[in-house]
């Protein structure tokens, strides 16, 4: 069953294009990496029993996740169906086949994050997944992501209107007062141990 897209953005990865980005991004180096970064950013949290992750492709986020946090109860959303069902198969994972916007969040969570995916959503619909983002969080919002000061289009692997960089922190700390700044860092490409790709981190709390 097709699921349902609301821009064109999600229907570029949940289709042909996202099934190549799964057989690309795997490894062991990928989760090392991961490890070093949440190791890094759950030292300033607390008492964080439940993680729900936007985006969560195959969970190589969340697999370094339940490493450092092993009771902690984890879900993941993912709209390509082929990252989805690889995801499903961490014993420890509840893995949600879906559009972010076709989600009501009953529970909450205590740490919410997205790791390279706000940059590939339609900049029109951003404001919806701040909402998305402050509603399930029950504490911490972690958002990890390309930053730039304002709003730009970078091409992406020939394609255009799937990647932007922006302030994401900046807009949701801008749109609800009581979220306020943890920590902050940057993933360098050039690290000696765990480079990645050089992403801006930001850790918030309600």
């Amino acid at each position: 069953m097709e699921l349902d897209y609301h821009t064109m953005q999600e229907k570029f990865w949940a289709g042909e294009f996202g099934d190549n980005y799964v057989d690309r991004n795997v490894g062991e180096k990928l989760v090392a990496t991961n490890m070093a970064l949440f190791s890094k950013v759950l030292q300033y949290t607390h008492d964080v029993k439940s993680v729900m992750e936007f985006g969560a492709n195959i969970g190589l986020n969340l697999i370094a996740i339940h490493s450092l946090l092993p009771t902690a109860k984890i879900t993941g959303i993912e709209i390509n169906t082929k990252a989805s069902k690889i995801l499903a198969r961490l014993d420890y994972v509840e893995a949600i086949n879906s559009s972010f916007f076709n989600l009501k969040f009953e529970k909450k969570y205590d740490f919410v994050f997205t790791k390279g995916v706000l940059i590939h959503q339609n900049p029109d619909m951003l404001q919806k997944i701040y909402e998305l983002l402050y509603s399930a969080s029950n504490r911490y919002i972690f958002i990890c992501e390309y930053y730039n000061p304002s709003p730009i289009e970078v091409k992406y692997r020939g394609h255009d209107f799937v990647l932007f960089k922006r302030d994401f922190s900046g807009e949701i700390m801008d749109k609800y007062q009581d979220l306020k700044l943890v920590d902050y860092g940057f993933v360098y490409h050039r690290d000696n141990n765990f480079s990645g790709d050089d992403f801006n981190w930001f850790l918030m709390e309600k």
